[in-house]
């Protein structure tokens, strides 16, 4: 027969969180994937009512009652729990009274990461497919342009009276303007030329040209982790894409409450256990670059990724679709949480050499 240690050990073992509740739906036991996910030790939340370290509802609470009077079992789908540190989980968990010791066994399996790995791939899917399309889409642009630049410029050597090279310089120009256009859509040109490369210094460099673009007047804020190590990366090709960033937040700042009155927070930390796409990462270094601009309007917040799409009359669209593409080629994935007076745009880049 296994002793109560034994059993503590195989319970602690589990990736599901285990909670046990007295009669008064105070907490008896919590096994480690409980601890973790509840962030309190079983020692001392022992003995405290439930709601008091985990919140979801009053009818909840009834439900937990009612399961112990009457010995049946029930499961509950896509809870959202708040905890005792105001930060909120969704959960699957499954109440099991057990009648015989007045106790009641919750199972829990934490849904957040499953969500937001089903998001992640989602948005890269749709990315990859948006990309795909541009490629095609542009190439296809680039041909008829240089036959029609081409065939501008012969004209205009051929033309009897010189005031009417204008209108060909015209054609000559507005092609060019395009194929500038369709290569930007592109992307870089050269595949990214991995070296390692310290976070820090692409920041600072990123903060350097925003600060000299608005003459100083913005706030730039910095709150890095100097325990994060080199990683694998494009110096120049991270810096354009953290820039791009930076510079969509300090133009929302400057058109909405102006920059004396902006702020732009840069941020590092490291992140365990993380999986961009389908592919499990140990450690990942993830960069904020958050702002106290008017947020991103709601309509587009899903496709601000994609070419073309600015919340700014005058923005062209196409610097967080640059961002983006720079950031697949590390292996990397970028997100943004956005509401009004705050955005945060969160990179996230594996620090394993692989």
């Amino acid at each position: 027969m296994l002793n109560d240690r034994q059993l503590r050990q195989l319970l602690d073992n589990l990736s599901s969180a285990v909670l046990v509740l007295d009669e008064h739906l105070a907490l008896c036991y919590l096994n480690s994937a409980a601890e973790d996910l509840l962030a309190a030790s079983s020692t001392r939340v022992s003995g405290q009512p439930l709601e008091e370290v985990v919140r979801e509802s009053d009818a909840a609470q009834r439900a937990m009652r009612g399961a112990l009077a009457s010995g049946q079992k029930y499961t509950v789908r896509r809870a959202t729990w708040r905890l005792h540190n105001l930060e909120t989980c969704t959960v699957d968990y499954s109440v099991s009274p057990v009648q015989e010791l007045g106790l009641l066994l919750v199972e829990v399996q934490t849904m957040d990461r499953l969500l937001r790995i089903a998001r992640e791939d989602a948005l890269i899917d749709a990315q990859e497919t948006t990309r795909n399309l541009v490629r095609g889409m542009a190439h296809e642009v680039k041909n008829p342009l240089g036959g029609i630049r081409g065939a501008a410029q012969l004209l205009q050597r051929e033309l009897p009276d010189p005031d009417l090279a204008e209108y060909t310089q015209i054609i000559i120009d507005e092609a060019d303007r395009l194929r500038n256009l369709v290569d930007r859509l592109l992307g870089p040109h050269q595949p990214a030329n991995m070296r390692p490369t310290n976070v820090h210094e692409v920041l600072e460099r990123v903060a350097q040209l925003i600060d000299a673009e608005c003459d100083g007047e913005l706030a730039i804020r910095r709150d890095y982790d100097p325990s994060i190590p080199d990683l694998p990366a494009d110096k120049e090709q991270l810096i354009q894409a953290l820039l791009n960033i930076a510079r969509n937040a300090m133009q929302a700042i400057d058109e909405s409450i102006g920059l004396p009155e902006g702020r732009i927070v840069l941020r590092t930390r490291i992140q365990r256990q993380f999986t961009i796409g389908k592919r499990h990462c140990p450690l990942v270094c993830r960069i904020e670059i958050e702002d106290n601009g008017p947020g991103i309007p709601e309509d587009i917040r899903e496709r601000i990724f994609f070419p073309m799409i600015s919340g700014r009359a005058e923005g062209s669209g196409l610097g967080l679709s640059i961002s983006q593409n720079i950031i697949n080629q590390h292996r990397g994935l970028i997100k943004c949480d956005s509401q009004s007076g705050q955005s945060v745009f969160q990179v996230y880049l594996p620090l394993d050499t692989e």
